[in-house]
């Protein structure tokens, strides 16, 4: 028993004797301390047990997160205090224990006591809380009274018999009575605010909004501060992912305090409220915006970085103490005070006892990386506000830009998606890094002050070099910027070339020109990796001089203190400063990029400041009607310019928010006049007008017709009364009912990234029957059922491309389907043959408008439908030429009538003939899209591999394959990665690897060896009086100043001692010979420099192979892509939509280029510090490996775990971003539409949503990323203590305490790069994606380009006569699906005339492709003038013949380049071109000539320039054979007119087979086949087949099929 005496065992006194009264027996006061923890633990141990959970809770909440006790963190914070300060009194206990004679156990079972009642009352409070029971709280209230009591009478008895502040005990207790005090004034707090107890009326609490709503799973602003602190509440998620992948119903909704909507507000208000009356015109400030809005939590934050920095400096100073005694006795400083008859010790002592250092240090090092954490997260969360933000600003300026500023180039698309996508994310990681800017210069100083303290001056030399390389690393960065620069300018520039191929890929095959094309690319491809080899030597040099300043730092520091000092530091000193330049390196490295940050930012801030000050359009312009109506309006309606108000909850003020007023129900419509313009003089923002002298009427519930040439002002006419254009002066009168929404069907189509429903409706309320009625009115019933889905499937950008007619249709028939007063259709007519057109005016507008009484105005090229119109406006040069009705006209105007009348006499004779032929075109369009789905279906059979694995796994219900598969590392596709960078280099990268970290090791074992020579005897007992550090015994001035002594510190040891302390160092376990110990620095200094010297060298090479290995890689890659892509048959084209081929160039190759050779850099380093540094742990200290196992199992699967999260979550935030961008970019593009329908605040309130959603995936990602590294720090705490304390049992074993320090030391690093690890594995594995997928397109098949004939076999002048015969031809599009010709054989006569035609599917485009040789002639052979086409190589075959496609297609570049970019013809063929196709004196009158700009997609001409260019395309190439594919569908008829007569003059002598839609275009063809169903049915001149009354071609001039 005498072991384990409560007070001990002293036989002269007795322990137990309360003679001198009760409370002055120390052991006794102890013993009171007991009884208010015991009673704690029997209190709530039942009630914690036994369970309660059933009748508790009055509220029915989903989340078991909601805290509402007042002075909830408070709480938190004073228990985890108190806590601290429990370990503490247990280890003053212990250690003091030490000194007595027998065991006195109440000098820490108390305190032990206390640690676990501490614990208890906090999960009480925990569980009391989550279940809302508060009369419970009134244990705990009693705890803190009896608790407090105690521990005051204990600190009275102190005080009163002399215990002072200098004895630790008497600290430690009063800093726990304060404790007490304050957790008890909690309490009271509580009952005072919830009233649960002592009051007659306890106060009803509801749960937040948010805790209510079952949609918010980001539950970090409500847990409790611990799960706060370590994302606890993220577990269900991050284990969750492993059995089935995240999905977007998983991460629910955000908290409405973080929504897009509620910091909009924030953000605006604060933005608004710096607008000053004075000066008006003064912009506000951004940054001050900010400020005001987001200040607070970024201050929060940089709080949390201080105490993490400063919290960071414990590791070197623990490591200095541990070092310095860990063979040493410590000195007693305390004394046994009377009456007690216990020991009292002082705080240093504590300090010098090496368990509690090692003890101290894992908690400093767990406390800080949860600081850090929590200030990371502050800021990504405020970040990550600030961007939704600043998202829906941007989004509300778009709204309301003028339409000039787009159209005139002032404010491209590309400019504001740059805004969206790169602007606001360049904000949002300056406030991630923010607190940084302030932070380091602390961290810095402190450090550099800390090193001085333990080497002197040579630390400061040391700090030095660090501090002089600084700016070289920042000059790196800021080039590093520019070069990113300039390759993405590159980049932009190839993928705008790229994307031009992709959609002219059918033309640029069938002129053969697909190589000039990839030549350019392949140009920009070179300039973009001249600048990405510029970016990887910046990349590789910032990486070395991130590796090598810490290696000159100590070199420089320790040479430097071998010189001045003429000695070696002790190895505390030098281990403690070892790990100081590694906490000095992070804060240098990070200011140049921090620096780089800011300056981005403020290019940022710039450019939206610019933006949000942009031109608006005029809200006048809006609705003026009769100024007495135009103001009542504007009071029922209060339109767009609403107050937001502000004592509204948000939910509410989100429905209204900005509603524009719904149409009111139409009544009679009384007005005649619906829009007046008046005196109209408009521009598109340059001061020439660009519509003069308007003054028109637009009559109510009639139909207008504008017409007019191509280019004359009709589209800019509807757009001036829409209030789109500029007003030089003039008014634009809407009658009231009229201005709330337009139906407005625009020129060039435009469709939402939705269903084809959605896109129609567009966001009306569904309405079977009317939907059905459009649909039919606008023929789209056959399209709708060829897709794929029906009107539920997705078109747009993201899905199924539709061709023009199709895409116009749905445009029409939104414009239709809106119940809208007043219906404006620009040109719905341009993409549709006259089939369609007919049906749409007949339908749609004769029938379904005019039924509605609609008022309609309709612009159009289509003179017959003149007859329809109740009132016509003629347009000529921007100016009315005539307005009334057709009679008025023909009466006043003859002129204009007889001039109207030719026009319209062609058509007027094939209408009376009954003569429309087959609606070609749309059959295309139709076939097109059967082609599509059918050949998707087929190729899906073929490779279901290709498309993304994830969907197949879904479907794999044997759950353990899929987890297998999703935690699995692709390691084949890093495989394929490297292999395609070359073996070399790889080789290259591996050795130099190793051999670094190798190096590495070897300078701090070195440094271990040689400062080792300096500490003396090691086991501590054979030279016990030796003094070793100058501190033990003061009264030695060793070789310093006594002042140098006071600090405990000697930067020399007496030249005496140094050599005897070396020779017995020597003796006692070394093996180094007398003469190296003899010479130290001679013998180690000139090695240290050596190593040092390699190792900064093996860094520059590291660095250099791995950037060079990923260049090289990205390289082939790209040119491997692009040559198979660019050669792929025509059908891959069909079936791969553009954006997936597209996505392969931008943001794969993005992520080849310039992510994974960083990404693979710091993974390789990461994974080889972390191993060399368990290595070095071993070896100093076997018995560690013992330990690492369990910790290696945690690590596996925090990593296994956390990988697959993480892929899900950044599949998530990719998958949400790309919509958000589409929107921004759709309602850029579609802004007059948006404006006319007046929908603004639909498509805000979807942006919105949008946003939140992409924020929502985002922030989930972020807090994943604070849980691994949560996680992973704390193992690396682990790894820090068990090394402390395997180092601390094995010093009595001869282990030099040098090899403590490195031990120690590397395992501090350890704690930096566990994290680095997983992430970068984690990003590897997505950014490996990319190359798969990439890897997935280079294993298409190439068309076959070589042919079985030589070049030189062919004659020059091939084909000279333009002789065809067609022999027993089959033609498939794919081996997989049903031949679409069979068996055709026709013969055409050279410079004969023939005409194509044949119902819808019937094999005529088919025909055209196969002379080219693009679909797969399986059977029988064409033959042009003797040779067969098959055998041709395709170059030779394409570039001797011409095609003038349907859709017209022109590249950017000149016009030249367009006619004619193999730059082969003269000046002079190139003018007879455009004379021939009508376009010579439109050339000649811009600026430039023939080289005058294209712009994009040539959307600087109207369609119908467009299509004559193509025309004059063909003529340039003077081949004998043309073939026509219905070229004329969107040309005006005067210029149709001309055409015809052309292609007869220009190729009188040559081969031209016209593809007919129109039956007047064959009607004096020499020649017609007729085809049906893949079959040559009818054969003969266009005379003899009408004569055949039963003949099909007949049938289909009857029923103008």
């Amino acid at each position: 028993m005498a072991g384990l005496s409560f007070c001990g065992n002293n036989v002269t006194k007795n322990a137990y004797s309360v003679d001198t009264g009760m409370l002055n027996n120390g052991c006794f006061v102890d013993a009171l301390n007991l009884v208010p923890h015991v009673f704690l633990l029997f209190i709530t141990f039942p009630i914690l047990f036994i369970g309660w959970g059933s009748q508790s809770s009055k509220v029915q909440i989903h989340h078991n997160t909601w805290l509402h006790f007042p002075g909830h963190n408070l709480r938190w914070i004073l228990t985890f205090t108190l806590l601290f300060v429990h370990v503490c009194e247990i280890a003053e206990g212990i250690v003091s224990n030490k000194q007595m004679d027998t065991n006195h156990l109440h000098l820490f079972m108390p305190a032990f006591m206390g640690f676990i009642a501490a614990t208890t009352s906090v999960v009480y409070y925990h569980n009391i809380e989550t279940s809302n029971f508060p009369k419970l709280l009134l244990a705990l209230f009693i705890y803190w009274v009896l608790a407090f009591i105690t521990k005051s009478i204990k600190l009275w008895k102190f005080a009163e018999y002399g215990v002072g502040v200098l004895h630790l005990r008497f600290c430690i207790t009063a800093l726990l009575v304060v404790l007490y005090g304050l957790l008890m004034a909690v309490e009271i707090n509580v009952i005072r605010v919830r009233r649960y107890v002592f009051f007659a009326n306890p106060q009803k609490v509801k749960p937040p909004e948010d805790l209510q709503d079952l949609g918010v799973r980001f539950l970090q602003p409500f847990v409790n501060l611990l799960s706060k602190a370590t994302y606890w509440w993220m577990n269900p998620l991050i284990i969750g992912a492993h059995k089935r992948p995240i999905e977007l119903k998983k991460i629910g909704k955000l908290p409405i305090a973080m929504r897009a909507l509620t910091n909009y507000l924030k953000l605006k208000d604060a933005y608004e409220d710096q607008r000053n009356a004075e000066d008006p015109e003064k912009a506000p400030s951004i940054w001050r915006s900010m400020y005001r809005a987001f200040g607070r939590p970024i201050l929060l934050s940089s709080t949390f970085r201080y105490l993490a920095d400063l919290l960071g400096f414990a590791g070197p100073l623990c490591i200095y103490g541990i070092v310095e005694h860990l063979n040493k006795k410590p000195v007693k400083e305390g004394s046994v005070v009377p009456y007690f008859e216990v020991y009292f010790m002082s705080s240093n002592e504590l300090l010098q006892n090496t368990s509690v250092l090692a003890v101290l240090l894992f908690l400093a090092l767990v406390l800080q990386r949860t600081f850090l954490q929590a200030s990371y997260y502050v800021t990504i969360e405020t970040g990550i506000n600030l961007r939704g933000a600043l998202l829906a600003m941007i989004y509300n300026k778009i709204l309301r830009l003028s339409t000039s500023n787009m159209s005139m180039g002032e404010m491209t698309l590309g400019q504001i998606n740059n805004l969206v996508a790169i602007e606001t994310n360049q904000l949002m990681w300056f406030l991630f890094l923010c607190p940084n800017l302030w932070a380091m210069p602390v961290q810095i100083v402190m450090g550099v002050i800390l090193l001085y303290y333990l080497l002197g001056t040579s630390a400061l030399i040391g700090a030095s070099v660090i501090v002089l390389l600084a700016p070289v690393q920042y000059l790196i960065a800021t080039k590093l910027a520019d070069t990113q620069k300039s390759t993405l300018d590159q980049s932009t520039e190839r993928l705008k070339k790229t994307t031009e191929i992709l959609k002219g890929i059918k033309l640029l095959k069938l002129y053969a020109w697909e190589n000039i094309f990839c030549d350019s690319v392949e140009d920009t491809r070179g300039k973009e990796l001249t600048s990405l080899r510029t970016f990887a030597l910046y990349t590789s040099m910032s990486i070395f001089m991130n590796a090598a300043i810490p290696i000159a730092a100590v070199l420089v520091t320790f040479v430097s203190h071998a010189l001045i000092n003429k000695s070696k530091p002790s190895s505390s000193e030098a281990f403690a400063a070892l790990a100081l330049f590694h906490i000095l390196v992070t804060p240098l490295f990070l200011l140049s990029t921090v620096v780089r940050f800011a300056v981005k930012a403020m290019v940022s801030v710039q450019k939206l400041g610019e933006f949000l000050q942009s031109d608006e359009i005029g809200d006048d312009s809006w609705r003026n009607g009769d100024m007495s109506v135009s103001l009542e309006a504007c009071k029922k309606h209060p339109g767009t310019t609403k107050a937001i108000n502000r004592k509204q909850p948000l939910l509410y003020q989100m429905d209204n928010y900005e509603q524009p007023a719904r149409r009111p129900l139409r009544p009679n419509e009384t007005e005649d006049v619906a829009v007046k313009v008046n005196g109209g003089f408009f521009t598109w923002g340059s001061n020439l007008s660009t519509l003069s002298d308007i003054n028109i009427c637009i009559p109510t519930g009639q139909l207008t017709m504008i017409v007019g040439q191509v280019g004359c002002g009709k589209s800019s006419l509807l757009l001036a009364m829409l209030g789109e254009m500029q007003t030089l002066s003039g008014k634009v009168y809407w009658s009231n009912k009229n201005r709330y929404s337009v139906g407005y069907a625009t020129q060039k189509s435009w469709l939402l990234n939705a269903t084809v429903e959605d896109n129609i409706t567009f966001g009306s309320p569904f309405n079977k029957q009317r939907y059905k009625t459009v649909i039919d009115a606008c023929s789209l019933q056959p399209d709708v059922d060829l897709l794929p889905f029906g009107d539920q499937t997705e078109i747009g950008e993201r899905g199924i491309n539709l061709s023009g007619g199709q895409r116009q249709r749905i445009c029409v028939a939104r414009a239709l389907y809106q119940n809208t007063n007043i219906v404006f259709l620009d040109d719905p007519f341009s993409a549709l043959d006259i089939h369609l057109s007919d049906h749409l005016m007949q339908e749609g507008i004769l029938k379904f408008l005019q039924d509605d009484k609609r008022t309609v105005v309709l612009v159009t090229h289509k003179l017959q439908y003149l007859i329809h119109a109740d009132w016509i406006i003629a347009m000529k040069d921007g100016s009315v030429l005539r307005e009334g009705t057709l009679k008025d006209i023909q009466t006043h105007d003859v002129e204009l009538y007889e001039h109207w009348k030719t026009l319209m006499n062609r058509q007027d004779q094939e209408l009376e003939k009954d003569t429309e032929i087959d609606n070609c075109q749309t059959a295309l369009e139709r076939k097109t899209l059967r082609r599509a789905f059918y050949s998707r279906e087929a190729k899906n059979q073929v490779d279901d591999d290709e498309e993304e694995e994830e969907e197949e796994e879904e479907e794999d219900d044997n759950m353990s394959t899929t987890t297998s598969r999703r935690s699995k590392i692709p390691w084949r596709v890093c495989w394929q990665y490297l292999s395609s960078g070359g073996f070399l280099m790889v080789f290259l990268m591996v050795f130099s690897k190793l051999l670094k970290h190798s190096v590495m090791v070897a300078i701090d074992y070195w440094l271990a060896e040689w400062t080792a020579n300096g500490d003396g005897p090691v086991n501590g007992t054979a030279y016990d009086d030796v003094p070793v550090n100058g501190t033990a015994n003061g009264d030695v001035p060793v070789n310093g100043t006594a002042n140098d002594d006071a600090n405990g510190y000697a930067p020399d040891f007496g030249n005496v001692t140094r050599d005897f302390v070396n020779a017995s160092a020597a003796a006692v376990f070394s093996n180094r010979t007398n003469s190296a110990a003899g010479l130290p620095d001679s013998y180690y200094v000139p090695v240290f420099i050596i190593l040092c010297g390699a190792g900064i060298a093996l860094c520059l090479i590291t660095s250099l192979t791995v950037e060079f290995l990923g260049l090289s890689a990205a390289t082939n890659l790209h040119h491997n892509l692009l040559n198979k892509i660019i050669h792929a048959p025509i059908r891959f084209f069909d079936v791969t939509p553009l954006g997936q081929i597209l996505n392969r160039f931008s943001a794969d190759t993005n992520i080849i280029d310039q992510h994974i050779p960083p990404t693979l850099e710091s993974l390789t380093r990461s994974t080889l510090l972390c191993l060399s540094a368990i290595g070095v742990i071993a070896f100093v200290t076997p018995s560690f490996l013992i330990a690492l196992i369990p910790l290696a199992v945690s690590f596996y699967f925090i990593q296994k775990y956390f990988r697959v999260a993480s892929k899900d979550l950044q599949d998530l935030d990719d998958s949400t971003q790309l919509p958000l961008l589409c929107h921004f970019s759709e309602t850029a593009e579609g802004l007059t539409t948006i404006r006319a329908f007046r929908h603004e605040s639909r498509f805000k309130q979807k942006m919105l949503e949008l946003t939140d959603t992409n924020n929502t995936a985002y922030l989930f990602l972020s807090a994943a990323n604070r849980w691994l590294e949560v996680r992973t720090d704390y193992l690396g705490a682990v790894i820090v203590l068990t090394a402390a304390v395997a180092s601390i049992w094995s010093s009595g074993k001869n282990l030099p305490s040098s090899m403590v320090g490195l031990g120690l030391t590397y395992a501090l690093t350890v704690t930096n790069y566990l994290n680095w690890v997983v992430r970068n594995l984690a990003d590897l594995e997505v950014q490996m994606a990319a190359v798969k997928k990439v890897n997935s397109f280079l294993s298409t098949e190439s068309e076959n380009y070589e042919g079985s004939m030589d070049t030189t076999q062919v004659p020059e002048d091939w084909p000279q006569h333009g002789e065809i015969k067609i022999q027993d031809l089959c033609v498939r599009y794919d081996p997989l699906l049903k031949p679409v010709l069979k068996h055709v054989n026709a013969y055409i006569n050279p410079g004969q005339k023939v005409g194509i035609c044949g119902r819808t599917g019937s094999g005529k485009s088919s025909l055209s492709l196969a002379f080219f040789n693009m679909v797969d002639v399986f059977e029988g052979r064409i033959i042009i003038d003797g040779i067969d086409i098959c055998k041709l190589p395709l170059q030779t075959l394409r570039s001797r013949l011409s095609i003038i496609l349907q859709d017209p297609v022109l590249f950017s570049g000149s016009i030249r380049f367009n006619l004619d970019p193999e730059r082969t013809c003269t000046d002079d063929r190139l003018w007879e071109a455009l004379e021939i196709a009508q376009l010579k004196n439109m050339v000649k009158a811009l600026s430039g000539g023939l080289d005058a700009v294209v712009t994009e997609g040539g959307e600087n001409f109207s369609v119908g320039q467009r299509q004559l260019f193509c025309l004059a395309r063909a003529f340039v190439r003077k081949s004998s054979i043309l073939i026509m594919d219905e070229a004329t569908a969107s040309i005006d008829m005067a210029t149709e007119n001309v055409l015809q007569k052309v292609v007869m003059t220009a190729f009188a002598d040559r081969t031209v087979v016209t593809i007919a839609h129109l039956v007047s275009s064959i009607l004096e063809a020499e020649q017609v086949l007729v085809f049906s169903a893949g079959q040559l049915v009818e054969c003969d001149s266009a005379v003899n087949l009408l004569a055949q009354q039963d003949s099909l071609f007949s049938v289909l001039v009857r029923t103008h099929k």
